[in-house]
């Protein structure tokens, strides 16, 4: 007869070696009862972290006063962004185009003026101060003398303003001229000739011409009084060109850009004296 190969064992069953499963829990109960104790005390100690926090932040603002309204306040926990401070450096007084600090005031004279001798003053110039320092200008005739040239004065020849010396009377009336409120600002000068002209700057040249009545020729034709380096003087700065201030070069009025040099101060530096006429 032919041999047969035995059957392998089975694998007992269960209930044939006497255990049984336990039904009474489904697996992995243990752990998911730790995970969820474990999130919940995790989520109350946030929670108790950012009431202490915001109680906290409440308490300080509460102390200093900040006005600032709750909605700015920044939540604990999230990314905030910095805001951007209200508070900057202020901007100089004065009407000067020129961006450096307040100048002192001094004693410089208004239209009125002073026949004294120039004294320099050991104080930086500052031609950028405020002209409501300077008294406003009253319907004055006055001359416009040269401080480093004192024998030399605003002279009108040909419509172009010069600095040169008194020769006649002809030359004493070209060199005296009606102070009046600016066209432009009344708080600055304008400069009226005996003809009826007006001193105004074209093409940054200082010259005499004829009111069209335009805002171009107001502007053109004012100029506010700054602080010197001269005690008794004055520098005079356009009020369409701030930065600009009157200088002689080359005995020419012209309307030249600020410069802290002892010459350009001398030559943009003037007093404004009793009428030569």
């Amino acid at each position: 007869m032919p041999e047969t190969t035995p059957e392998p064992p089975r694998n007992p069953q269960p209930w044939e070696n006497g255990w049984t499963p336990d039904t009474s829990r489904a697996p992995g109960t243990r752990r998911l009862w730790l995970a969820g104790a474990l999130a919940l005390a995790t989520i109350v100690a946030c929670v108790t972290a950012i009431t202490v926090m915001d109680k906290g932040t409440d308490g300080t603002s509460r102390a200093s006063g900040d006005p600032s309204p709750a909605g700015s306040a920044t939540i604990p926990g999230l990314i905030s962004f910095a805001t951007p401070s209200t508070t900057g450096a202020t901007a100089p007084s004065g009407k000067s185009g020129l961006s450096s600090a307040q100048p002192t005031k001094s004693s410089a004279p208004g239209p009125q003026g002073s026949e004294s001798a120039p004294a320099e003053n050991t104080k930086s110039p500052s031609p950028h101060g405020s002209s409501s320092s300077h008294p406003k200008p009253a319907s004055t005739w006055r001359s416009v003398r040269s401080v480093n040239y004192p024998d030399r004065y605003w002279h009108v020849s040909n419509d172009y303003v010069k600095l040169d010396p008194v020769r006649g009377s002809e030359s004493r009336e070209d060199s005296t001229f009606k102070v009046v409120k600016g066209l432009a600002d009344g708080s600055c000068y304008s400069f009226a000739t005996h003809d009826g002209k007006y001193l105004r700057h074209r093409n940054f040249i200082l010259l005499a011409g004829r009111d069209d009545g335009s805002a171009l020729f107001e502007q053109d034709a004012t100029f506010c009084p700054r602080t010197s380096s001269y005690s008794g003087a004055v520098m005079l700065e356009s009020v369409n060109y701030p930065g600009r201030f009157l200088r002689h070069q080359n005995f020419q009025l012209k309307l030249d850009p600020f410069q802290n040099s002892s010459l350009y101060l001398a030559d943009s530096a003037f007093r404004l004296v009793d009428g030569l006429a």
